[in-house]
């Protein structure tokens, strides 16, 4: 009886806390109540000097994981039905708790937790973060520990607001709680509006990420449960494994700032273009011998590129990635995966352009900013080598590229015009396998929804019956590293 009563009157009197706090509805004055969590509470609270916690929109890893998490408590039918789907697919994820629900439901929250699921922070009462003041803010997350730990006995050591936005102090208050850090999401679903399962199923496999972090709503996304084989499915023919967010967490690591990677800076702008020297290279002169490379341009989905990647390895082919460096940007995991398979990663602009459109200026800012985005994301200097977009160059182009540091500008004698969705996969093998010869560099493309994926296997496998092998196209032609 004492319990059922404490749990009854707990949520009120967190309410009268928060609010002698200034978190809650309510205004000032003391709650008086010493039974409750109220350390920090009353006192005077110093903002945090030190350093910030880490804000986290997904895992630096080359690990094929993703992190599910999920904001709020739905109702205690729904939380079971969606605990019931997650062991159907045997699928651990992350749960963010607000205080307050833990206040109200800690059978349910320890339900979750016994279900080997993650309990961790979703403030207080998830309220607008960013209308609190500091002292606000850092109850909001003090409070929600304290809580949660008491109902539960887990620590929480990663914050999420109710939105996923923070502010400075989000993370300073976080850092004061000793939490390890503050977490936002790489992809964020919100309420289905007419789409039939196969777009909801190609939108999920879409922004399924290596290292992302999905986050849903339980409160407020109304398909919770139904969703959940769609994601397993998604992730499943993507190739990755579903885990929680601490599990994944331990799998990364910490980039190294673009300042400190050796060859950040072998890119630079440079106006003195006019007599710089270059060589465009469209083949290799490999004595007669049959060696090619395989060349990718462009970007993709990472159901795409890993779907390259594996074709690559059953055949044991290393190839020459030329990446545009805005989808490099948003997805820097990918890029890493390629290269650690022994992949050339390489430069193919940051924004796509027709470069002889470009002013001199304009072309070398795109391309300071592509190597610059590509080393930061590999956390190494790229192959110095760089492909036109289009392959459209010409003489006074090759200069200004050339002046910035990239003398060795990559064409192809082998193209089958795969980008075109129109060509089928018979049409691509029977242009590739037409045109290459000894020292051929074979064009293809990482992009979705064309016929390479379909074309690449068959590529492989003819050109290797006829005697050829492949190497990257920096090995090929002798490219100083």
């Amino acid at each position: 009886m004492k319990t059922r009563w404490r749990r009854l009157l707990l949520p009120i009197a967190l309410l009268l806390l928060a609010a002698s706090a200034g978190c809650g509805p309510f205004g000032g004055g003391d709650s008086g109540n010493e039974d409750l969590p109220t350390a920090g509470a009353s006192a005077e609270i110093v903002k945090y000097e030190g350093e910030p916690s880490r804000a986290i929109p997904f895992v630096y890893t080359t690990a094929e994981e993703v992190a599910l998490t999920f904001n709020g408590l739905s109702d205690a039918d729904t939380m079971r039905e969606l605990l019931d789907e997650l062991d159907r697919y045997k699928i651990q994820a992350t749960f963010f708790i607000p205080g307050m629900r833990a206040a109200e439901e800690p059978d349910l929250v320890n339900e979750i937790a016994s279900r080997g699921h993650e309990i961790e922070n979703n403030t207080l009462s998830r309220s607008d973060m960013t209308r609190l003041s500091y002292e606000q803010t850092y109850k909001e997350i003090h409070l929600a520990n304290r809580v949660i730990e008491e109902q539960t006995g887990i620590a929480p050591k990663y914050l999420r607001t109710k939105s996923g936005d923070y502010t400075d102090d989000v993370r300073l208050a976080a850092a004061q709680e000793g939490m390890e850090a503050v977490v936002v999401y790489s992809l964020f679903l919100h309420n289905w509006q007419e789409e039939s399962e196969q777009e909801k199923y190609l939108y999920l496999r879409k922004y399924m990420t290596r290292g992302g972090v999905v986050a849903i709503d339980t409160e407020e996304f109304k398909a919770v449960v139904d969703v959940i084989p769609l994601i397993a499915k998604a992730a499943e023919d993507v190739g990755y494994r579903l885990v929680r967010l601490d599990e994944l967490v331990g799998q990364g690591g910490e980039r190294k700032p673009l300042e400190q990677i050796p060859g950040y800076d072998a890119v630079q702008m440079n106006e003195n273009y006019k007599d710089a020297r270059y060589r465009m290279i469209d083949k290799a002169d490999t004595g007669g011998k049959k060696v090619v490379a395989l060349t990718f341009d462009d970007w993709g989905t990472d159901y795409t590129i890993n779907r390259i990647l594996r074709i690559l390895d059953q055949y044991r082919v290393k190839a020459t990635f030329f990446v545009r460096a805005k989808g490099v940007e948003g997805n820097p995991n990918l890029a890493r995966a390629i290269l650690e398979k022994g992949h050339d990663v390489a430069n193919h602009s940051y924004s796509h352009p027709v470069v002889t459109s470009l002013t001199a200026e304009e072309l070398q800012q795109d391309l300071v900013k592509a190597h610059q985005v590509i080393t930061e994301a590999i956390q190494e200097q790229p192959t110095m080598l760089f492909r036109p977009p289009t392959g459209e160059v010409d003489d006074y182009t090759a200069k200004v590229i050339a002046a910035v540091g990239l003398p060795d500008i990559a064409l192809y004698d082998v193209t089958a015009l795969d980008w075109d969705s129109s060509n089928s996969a018979e049409d691509i093998v029977n242009s590739v396998m037409k045109q290459t010869g000894p020292g051929s560099v074979i064009l293809l493309h990482m992009l979705d929804d064309i016929h390479t994926l379909e074309a690449l296997p068959v590529i492989l496998e003819r050109l290797q019956e006829q005697g050829y092998t492949f190497d990257t196209m920096s090995h090929m032609i002798g490219l100083e590293p």
